[in-house]
């Protein structure tokens, strides 16, 4: 028997089609949520500042361009492919290699963030 609980067809979404229509310089939106987490998808020319989560991991996945996750000590590049699990309340802070990035988030919904 099929799933009626859905009123709408399900179709794939493409982060990089989606991202392709935003000029804005920072835009960071949900495009899905699965169970009681968001995807979101980050299109950013600058920097996000410092800040940490306190009550979840965030995952990173690239999509377009490069992006730099920075840590207390070090950093880690994301390229488009690549993920990056950042655990429940480590210090960091993200921005683009180049001009620009696209990255997917993955994160608890509600997750606090708190900024440094």
């Amino acid at each position: 028997m099929a799933n009626r609980a859905y009123c709408e067809p399900l179709t794939p979404l493409d982060p990089l089609r989606i991202s392709q229509a935003i000029t804005d310089a920072y835009d960071n939106r949900r495009i899905a949520s699965v169970n009681d987490h968001e995807i979101r998808m980050s299109v950013m020319t600058h920097g996000f500042p410092w800040h940490r989560h306190p009550d979840s991991e965030e995952t990173f996945y690239g999509v377009d361009g490069e992006l730099i996750i920075e840590f207390a000590h070090h950093q880690a590049v994301l390229k488009p492919g690549e993920f990056l699990t950042v655990p429940r309340g480590v210090l960091h802070r993200t921005r683009p290699s180049g001009e620009r990035s696209v990255s997917l988030t993955f994160e608890k919904l509600g997750a606090e963030t708190v900024f440094e």
